[in-house]
Formats: C-alpha cells, structure tokens, sequence
C-alpha cells in the first residue's frame, strides 16, 4: 500500500520449521526528510477450538493467562487446564527490527485497554495520537497481544519489521521460539527456505 510518500509492504508465511507464523513489514521512505513510524500489532486470543469460542467466548477468556518476558522480548499467553483431558496450550508473539527501535517496546494484553469504552477496532483508543499501551499482563477479561514499536526512517531508506506468533505446548517451549525469531537473521532463514521450497513445488507441478 501507498499512504503519501510511505510504501508499506507486507509478506506473511507459516514456518515449515516450527508451528510459527512471521509477518515481514517493510516500509520505505520515499520522501526527502526522515520519519518516525510506529508499528503496532493486534490478535485476539482464544487458544481453544473454534466451537469451545463461539458458545460462549466470555466464559472460555476467564482461563486464559497473559504474561510478559524482558529477555528474549515477547508477550506469552496459556490456557489454564479444566480437566486433566485439556492440552496444556501456549502462544507468544515477539517482534524484530533491522533498524534500532526509538524508546521502550509497549504492549498490552487488555482488549479494553487497547479499544476503549464505547469504541470499536475502527477507532480503537490505543491508535490515536501520543496515545501509549499501558502494559497490562495477567488474568484480563478479555485478552489480546498487541505490540508497538517505533522507530526512524531516513530518506530514501526502508526498515524491515518482523512479528512472529508461535504456538507450543510449554512455556519453555515457546520461550525458544522466542528467543529464536527474535534473532532477524533466523527470519530471513525462514523466508528464504520457504522461497526454495516454493519454487521447488511450482517446477514439480509445472
């Protein structure tokens, strides 16, 4: 997409790796002066089957829990069990830049922090101006991952921005996810063995 002198391209894949999908944003500055951009994700959390959700979302929200790690950064979420039936689930989301971030990466698990009373995902609160993510964690009503970065563009230059949400069955295990999508080089592996694979597919198919 074009907005003014901002070209903003997004490429997103599924990892043949690990249970992983990465959302690569590359935004170009196609102007003469330089220009601070922030970046802000948004995913509604359920980690439970889709019929479990749609009878009664609010009841099955009360189970989820919300934390946040410092180092590798990255927002988690897991199910409580309610039976010893239950898979033990979790999901992370971590972001990486190829461009130093300006301040502290925000974040927020509370959809009604991020939307605001009496607004909707057209107008959410947490996207106006000077507007900061208030970096709750924990047991919310109704949880989300959202996660804001910002940064500078000089002239004529692009930054590359990558969020990957990964599922797993522990915390470990996610927690190393983590720590490898966090690493930009371990993304590009990801895209580029994706790119071979695709190409190998395409000339298998003809």
């Amino acid at each position: 997409r074009k907005d003014g002198n901002l070209i903003t391209e997004m490429d997103t894949i599924v990892t043949s790796d690990d249970d992983a999908e990465i959302r690569k944003i590359s935004i170009t500055n196609k102007s003469s002066y330089s220009r601070t951009i922030e970046v802000t994700s948004y995913c509604e959390l359920t980690l439970a089957s889709y019929n479990a959700d749609l009878v009664h979302p609010a009841f099955s929200n009360l189970f989820i829990n919300t934390e946040f790690i410092g180092n590798p950064f990255c927002i988690l979420a897991n199910r409580r069990p309610r039976s010893i039936k239950d898979k033990n689930v979790w999901i992370m989301q971590t972001v990486t830049s190829d461009t130093e971030s300006l301040g502290r990466i925000e974040y927020e698990t509370n959809r009604e922090n991020f939307i605001g009373r009496c607004r909707d995902l057209s107008n959410p609160q947490a996207m106006e101006n000077e507007a900061p993510l208030k970096n709750t964690v924990g047991s919310v009503l109704d949880p989300i991952i959202s996660i804001r970065i910002r940064f500078k563009i000089e002239p004529g230059k692009t930054c590359n921005i990558a969020y990957t949400t990964a599922v797993g069955n522990s915390k470990e295990e996610v927690i190393e996810l983590a720590n490898k999508y966090s690493k930009k080089e371990n993304i590009n592996r990801a895209l580029n063995l994706l790119n071979t694979s695709t190409k190998l597919n395409m000339k298998y198919l003809g």
